[in-house]
């Protein structure tokens, strides 16, 4: 059974009516979807009304904001307009749906939006959020995690750098190594499975930024940082492909008969000895260039 409607259509005076006390856009693309929606409405007046309800004496705009500036700045002193009673939470859930509806937000304005319905304004948990806009509770969840990623991270996302799958794969990460771990994943441009591969990686070899702490003086030379870096670089990729190799004989054990088998893992395995040895090459050179370096900076204070 459908619920009764009793909204009612009338023009109202333009300068009668505020925007939303909930923003959930950013101004700067409401902007230019404004400067799109004006030529459209020159040529063929305003197809849909706005979604207004009464507030505060005059009104308050639930659904229709580009509409509302763009008839505003054609000198529109009436606007057609689809009155209805509602509370803050319903004109909050219409206005988000609406915009969600029509993919108009980004993952970060979607994350904000999430967070403030559930978390800054208690009216609901996930679940209840979830079916409320037909999205899964995963996705208002992992919505909600890339706000827990530092400022630097999500321009990256804003700037789309960083698609929010990539993103999403960091929120399990110590906040010490997310920013290089993100570089890593643009300079290289890595898959969804490549990012977890290097995150066991990580994980199981325990790495961080510590050892690069020593580095950390505004004295020490350009060329030694540098020099840190790409051996810091050298070492986790050549871990990678130590676990692709590992990979690679796994499946060569699974699927081959044992007579076939045996010359290509006897020779997977020299190439994984190979590579543990350059891998032991790329650790001393580094912890050689780390020496240096704290020699330098003990230099330096005194």
């Amino acid at each position: 059974m459908h619920a009764f409607d009793t909204s009612i259509v009338e023009h109202i005076e333009i300068k009668m009516i505020r925007p939303s006390q909930f923003s959930i856009r950013d101004k700067f693309n409401d902007y230019q979807e404004v400067e799109s929606l004006v030529s459209s409405i020159k040529e063929h007046g305003l197809l849909q009304p706005i979604l207004i309800r009464p507030y505060q004496n005059n009104f308050e705009i639930v659904a229709g904001h580009r509409r509302f500036y763009a008839c505003k700045s054609l000198r529109w002193r009436h606007i057609p307009c689809k009155i209805r009673e509602m509370n803050d939470k319903q004109a909050f859930e219409i206005q988000l749906t609406e915009n969600i509806q029509r993919k108009s937000m980004s993952a970060l304005e979607e994350a904000e939006a999430f967070r403030k319905y559930v978390q800054d304004l208690g009216w609901g948990g996930v679940t209840e959020l979830a079916k409320k806009i037909g999205k899964s509770e995963e996705y208002v969840s992992h919505r909600i995690q890339l706000l827990k990623l530092p400022q630097d991270v999500k321009e990256k996302i804003m700037l789309n750098k960083l698609s929010v799958s990539q993103a999403l794969e960091l929120t399990t990460l110590s906040p010490s190594n997310i920013v290089q771990f993100t570089d890593h994943i643009i300079e290289n441009e890595l898959t969804i499975r490549q990012i977890r591969e290097v995150k066991a990686v990580f994980s199981k070899e325990g790495l961080s930024g510590d050892d690069l702490e020593l580095i950390a003086n505004e004295n020490i030379n350009l060329k030694n940082i540098k020099t840190l870096k790409i051996t810091k670089k050298t070492t986790l990729a050549l871990k990678i492909t130590l676990a692709r190799l590992d990979s690679i004989i796994e499946e060569v054990q699974l699927n081959f008969e044992p007579e076939q088998s045996t010359d290509v893992v006897s020779f997977l395995m020299d190439m994984r000895l190979k590579i543990h040895s350059l891998i032991d090459d790329t650790i001393r050179f580094k912890n050689t260039k780390i020496t240096k370096t704290a020699k330098y900076l003990k230099g330096s204070v005194n």
